[in-house]
């Protein structure tokens, strides 16, 4: 009988709920990485890179603030729309052409500026405040930041065992998509809107020839050091991330 408790006490998958059946998170985790279900504030680890993306600097940032970081040309910890759109790390520079980084820059700023600033009066200039960032932190999301900008590595590696069913570490759009019906949450209209436009850039940006996302490429837009990759890869510097 105690077997059975204690089988059941670590038991992932409920048989009159099929989804979890469906949907399967990893067990064994710890093998490979120390405390995956552990927030982590300044790196964005996995259990292939359990010390987070190899010579990224966070500059005592959050692993949040990192993401967003990269489009603040003058480091002074805001970003407004114009850095967002061009410069040399801004969407232009990672590749995107001039009409979608507009709308882009315009439709970001447009939706992050407000719940960042200091005080209650909105801006006409879209200001986004990294000091902030943790405050436009939506809903329906994959929950790999966690409410004050930290990142959990748990939720990225069940975001793979769930969803990756072509290939184990690498997403199509049609599994994409399955994770943000997956992860939507009721009446967040906004949050779905928002989960889906980000993972479809993401998608856009990332997709390797064979049309898929892989893993790593995931994993290292949360720490914003994707950008910076893709960047370097526009100017020539860098060959393509496997």
């Amino acid at each position: 009988m105690a077997t059975e408790a204690e089988a059941d006490a670590l038991a992932t998958v409920a048989e009159c709920a099929p989804v979890t059946m469906e949907r399967k998170v990893k067990s064994d985790l710890e093998n490979f990485l120390p405390k995956p279900y552990m927030a982590r504030a300044l790196t964005a680890p996995d259990a292939e890179y359990p010390s987070g993306t190899p010579g990224h600097k966070n500059y005592g940032m959050s692993v949040l603030q990192q993401h967003v970081a990269f489009f603040d040309q003058d480091d002074n910890g805001i970003i407004y729309p114009w850095e967002t759109y061009t410069g040399p790390i801004g969407l232009r520079a990672i590749g995107f052409n001039m009409i979608a980084s507009l709308i882009m820059a315009i439709g970001i700023n447009a939706g992050l500026s407000y719940t960042t600033l200091p005080g209650w009066i909105p801006s006409p200039f879209l200001p986004i405040y990294i000091h902030n960032i943790h405050k436009s932190k939506h809903g329906s999301d994959s929950g790999t930041y966690d409410t004050e900008g930290r990142y959990m590595p748990v939720n990225v590696e069940n975001m793979f065992s769930k969803y990756a069913k072509t290939v184990p570490d690498k997403l199509t759009l049609g599994e994409l998509w399955n994770m943000t019906e997956g992860n939507r949450v009721a009446f967040d209209l906004f949050g779905w809107i928002a989960s889906k436009l980000e993972w479809a850039l993401l998608y856009v940006l990332a997709r390797d020839e064979e049309g898929f996302l892989s893993k790593e490429a995931v994993r290292r837009v949360f720490d914003g050091s994707l950008f910076e990759y893709c960047a370097k890869v526009q100017m020539g510097y860098e060959g393509k991330m496997s």
